[in-house]
């Protein structure tokens, strides 16, 4: 049973970004090494409507891509889908999403914004990035024993906000799924490895990920 959040204590709130096109074992692997390494009382899944950096690409549409997501977390009671950014117009800008999740989680909420390694590197490049350094503490993902760059996160947020990153460093085992090894596979007409129970059938279901369905 999961403890509840201890009384007094600020919530803690991981946020987990992306396409999720589609879901598979390695997001959920990072998600519980967040749960775990930042005393997070939940962890929100929010699945991009169009990534800025990806406006160009074609994707599986929202409504399937949020139902494998939400088929994937069902039996995981600190995962939490949220549909905002699909219900939005425009590009998925992180710092809109982040203002409304702090107008959702209240004042007193801490909002850890967990991303990979190579993505702290690109921040300086982000829109309103100062103003998203002052919403949220980046917690980065990296290889174990690799060096996390935290220049650019400091020349455009300030030093306190590259700390901030570094002592929420995610050092972990690298895991083997691949969204897009899960998509060639499946076009192909494989069976798609790394993929959470359930989800493989409902893509087939759903006749996702196969020639023509995009």
């Amino acid at each position: 049973m999961t403890s509840p959040a201890e009384p007094n204590r600020e919530a803690r709130v991981g946020w987990l970004g992306g396409s999720f096109d589609p879901v598979h074992a390695g997001h959920l692997y990072v998600a519980r090494a967040a749960l775990e390494h930042l005393d997070l009382d939940r962890v929100l899944f929010v699945p991009a409507a169009r990534p800025p950096h990806k406006l160009d690409k074609r994707q599986a549409p929202g409504d399937d891509r949020l139902a494998l997501l939400r088929l994937a977390c069902a039996d995981e009671a600190r995962f939490q889908v949220h549909d905002l950014e699909l219900r939005r117009d425009g590009p998925s800008y992180s710092i809109d999403t982040a203002l409304a999740l702090h107008d959702e989680l209240g004042a007193d909420a801490q909002l850890f914004y967990v991303i990979g390694a190579d993505t702290l590197a690109d921040l300086a490049s982000w829109y309103r990035i100062q103003d998203l350094a002052r919403l949220v503490t980046f917690a980065s993902v990296a290889r174990e024993g690799t060096p996390l760059d935290t220049s650019a996160l400091a020349s455009v947020a300030g030093d306190a906000a590259a700390q901030a990153a570094r002592d929420h460093l995610l050092e972990l085992p690298p895991h083997p799924a691949s969204s897009t090894a899960i998509r060639e596979a499946l076009l192909a007409g494989e069976h798609a490895e790394h993929l959470p129970p359930g989800v493989f059938d409902e893509i087939r279901r759903r006749g996702l990920y196969r020639s023509g369905a995009l």
